[in-house]
């Protein structure tokens, strides 16, 4: 027989149940608490970065806009450039913006909207027609004329935060035909009917991956993906993965399904391009196609949705055959889900991936010249402001310029490599419109691509001979004393200094020339007669003109100065002939125009500046002895490749031992400074006439420069002279040329051919003291 259980057995056994369960019950509470406080704090999260600045947008550096209008100067190969740059799609006739259709003469084409600081500027269908290197009309494709239209302009670069994530907002009524549904059919079926997390698609996945033995698909909704990307890590644990699920149901409990998408298509990584992180389907379009997001097609928008699964394992770049796998996969399931007909797909499938190419200009920045735009914001910007707030910034950067730039460079370095003891030879170049003081080309070495070393505002050199402009303008400004007749000498001399130090200057050949005109020595580079004529005036004065063209650098006080034993930057240089190519007039030099914020608000306009600093009549004179420099003297090699007509100014400038060679230049529309050299300060074999001119020659070859034609000021009169002697004579007599000076600075009317002329008085080819005391002009 069974003995009965004790009472005190029973009550035992009862209270040990009803303990377990009280305890039950307060872990559960527990547990519950504990669970509404996580939910209160991630829902806080999900609320504060979905509802506040969701990203931290680097700012985008854009080129100046083209402008088209009847007499411009532009080519049609030069405008079919910048609308390839711009990813114009060439077809055979417009449809939509962003196409273009080419013919012999004409180039029709629907121009795409865009914000500036101005207004919007409309997408519309124009017409432009060309004749010779210049736009010859333009008019609207239902043949009303039109004054003007405007390109948007090229995106250039941008100024990343440290973590170098990079987007383009976009907005989901911007989506093209099949993004959002093809999107859709690919990565979550039920989006549109599941609150965050979806059973139906996790069971599918567990189902499909054991029936296959491998990972072929993943349970996770579009929301679930956004929500590890927007606020979580990559780490793969329960936990994790929980945390994903709860906050994606508090994510579609706040926002719309619309919000969601959007938010998704902006963040979602899609690419590496180096350093900088593409996210987001508006910069990917950008980055893989050179197109607006909103132009794409179907095969474009397959391609983009097949990224989401692997960005780097479906690299086209890299990967373009499983791209290809990939983006046909995509496009059947988009025919399967009837996002699409099967006829629509299978045209999509012949048609190729059509990626732009890696460092084609539409996707490549322009670091050298990016470099520039980040100095000058600086000024006016706080660091987090540039890498976070989505500024938008407009700059005077010609894309068109600066590829003609890096052609003439590249062609030039590849001739000089073979030279032999031309070896790692570096280069820097900048080029300005003379009249605005806008930068609007930039090269800070021989690869232009290179984010490093900017040689063109860091490479402080000895400037050599262009400096020599600054002591003959000095000279100029005393009428009374110098013309560019008066007579000096290039003889050999030496001047001790206080330290006891001897210096004695020689010319380029070693040869000395005697008794010239002062515009010779400019033309000629001829050293001898340069530092003569800067002593005689005095160090400090032509320090001071330097100064007054814009350095601010200060330069050494010794005489080696006047022949360019101090140094500049290539940006400084072109700075000083700037103020030389304006008429006297220096505008500081400038590359940004405006800046807009994220929503397009106007923030700031930087208009050029301009101050007159020199009596025109002066830098006249001063031009005109630059362009005898091109005619007939050191420069006059760059008419090899431009032609006659084009009236040029410039100046060559070489340092010992040819460690440095330079060309500083301009025509009427175009300034361009070039320097050539080692950056362990090396010797070279290269002069400034054989080095850095053949670049700047090459150079404004393809830019085709408008001929220099200043303005005559009224302060210039016209004398003839005779070439031989500098004193007037009549224009029928041998050897009778034409020159300008200053008015009441000219020689005195010649007598006939063969009758003794007046002497000449003040400065009108006597003054200056050719025998003058310099050495103790300069002592004092």
């Amino acid at each position: 027989m069974k003995r009965p259980r004790s009472s005190r057995s029973r009550k035992r056994k009862t209270f040990d149940w009803r303990r377990l369960s009280g305890w039950a019950v307060k872990l559960g509470l527990v547990a519950l608490v504990a669970l509404a406080g996580v939910c209160i704090y991630l829902d806080a999260v999900v609320q504060e970065k979905f509802s506040g600045k969701r990203w931290t947008i680097p700012a985008k550096v854009y080129a100046r806009p083209l402008e088209l209008f009847n007499g411009v100067k532009l080519s049609r190969d030069d405008f079919l450039t910048e609308l390839d740059a711009l990813g114009y799609r060439r077809e055979k006739t417009v449809d939509g913006p962003g196409s273009v259709s080419v013919g012999a003469s004409t180039v029709e084409l629907n121009t795409r909207g865009f914000q500036f600081y101005e207004g919007v500027e409309p997408a519309r269908a124009i017409r432009v027609r060309f004749a010779g290197g210049t736009v010859s009309g333009i008019s609207a494709l239902d043949g009303s004329n039109l004054a003007v239209a405007r390109l948007e302009p090229l995106m250039i670069g941008g100024i990343y935060p440290a973590h170098n994530e990079d987007r383009i907002l976009i907005k989901l009524d911007q989506a093209p035909p099949h993004l959002v549904d093809g999107l859709v059919a690919v990565e979550d079926r039920e989006f549109w009917h599941h609150h965050g997390v979806s059973p139906k698609s996790i069971a599918r996945a567990v189902w499909v991956n054991a029936t296959s033995g491998q990972v072929r698909q993943g349970g996770s909704t579009l929301t679930q993906q956004l929500v590890k990307n927007f606020y979580l890590t990559n780490e793969r644990s329960i936990t994790r993965k929980g945390t994903e699920a709860l906050m994606a149901l508090l994510l579609e409990l706040h926002y719309s399904k619309q919000e969601i998408l959007e938010a998704y298509l902006n963040e979602v990584f899609l690419g590496q391009d180096g350093s900088r992180a593409i996210h987001g389907f508006g910069l990917a379009a950008q980055y893989f196609f050179g197109q607006p997001f909103s132009e794409l097609k179907l095969h474009q928008v397959a391609l983009l949705v097949g990224l989401v699964k692997g960005p780097s394992y479906y690299n086209p770049r890299r990967y373009p055959e499983r791209a290809m796998t990939r983006r046909n996969l995509v496009l059947d399931l988009m025919a399967e889900q009837g996002v699409v007909s099967a006829t629509e797909a299978e045209a999509a499938k012949a048609r190729p991936l059509g990626i732009t190419k890696a460092g084609s200009l539409t996707n490549s920045s322009f670091p050298a010249f990016v470099d520039l735009v980040k100095r000058q914001l600086k000024q006016d910007y706080r660091d987090e402001d540039l890498t976070e707030e989505g500024l938008r910034i407009f700059t005077s950067f010609d894309p068109i310029l600066q590829t003609k730039a890096e052609a003439a460079m590249a062609e030039a370095l590849k001739r000089i490599d073979g030279r032999k003891g031309a070896e790692n030879v570096e280069s820097a170049m900048v080029v300005t419109n003379p009249e605005t003081g806008e930068v609007q080309a930039l090269l800070g070495g021989r690869d232009p691509r290179f984010a490093g070393y900017n040689r063109a505002l860091d490479a402080v050199r000895q400037v050599g001979s262009l400096i020599k402009p600054a002591v003959y303008l000095t000279a100029l400004e005393r009428p009374s004393k110098y013309t560019l007749t008066t007579l000096i000498q290039d003889e050999p001399f030496s001047v001790k200094g206080a330290d006891g130090q001897v210096w004695r200057p020689q010319n380029y050949e070693h040869k000395a020339h005697g008794t010239i005109f002062l515009y010779q020595g400019l033309a000629h580079s001829y050293n001898l007669s340069t530092a003569r004529l800067g002593l005689d005036l005095g160090l400090p004065e032509v320090l001071k003109t330097v100064e007054r063209l814009g350095v601010s650098r200060a330069l050494p006080p010794y005489p080696a100065t006047l022949l360019g034993a101090g140094a500049l930057t290539p940006m400084e240089v072109a700075t000083m002939y700037q103020t030389l190519a304006n008429g006297g007039f220096n505008t500081p030099l400038r590359s940004i125009r405006s800046v807009l914020d994220a929503n397009g608000e106007p923030l700031k306009r930087y208009p050029f500046q301009i101050e007159q600093r020199f009596d025109t009549g002066a830098i006249y004179l001063v031009q005109y002895a630059m362009q005898r420099v091109m005619r007939e003297g050191t420069g006059r090699s760059v008419y090899n490749q431009i032609p006659t007509s084009v009236n040029l100014a410039g100046k060559t400038g070489t340092t010992n031992d040819s460690r440095d060679s330079w060309f500083s230049g301009f025509s009427q529309d175009l300034l361009a400074v070039v320097w050539l050299g080692r950056d362990d300060n090396g010797k070279t074999p290269l002069t400034g006439a054989t080095g850095a001119l053949q670049v700047w020659s090459n150079f404004m070859r393809r830019a085709d420069p408008v001929s220099l034609d200043m303005p005559v000021p009224d302060n210039i009169t016209q004398a003839w002279v005779d070439a031989t002697t500098g004193r007037g004579t009549d224009p029928s007599c041998p050897n009778a040329v034409q020159m300008p000076y200053i008015r009441g600075s000219e020689p005195p009317p010649g007598a006939s051919c063969g009758a003794p002329a007046a002497p000449a008085t003040g400065g009108n080819g006597k003054g200056g003291n050719p025998v003058m005391d310099w050495v103790k002009g300069w002592l004092n």
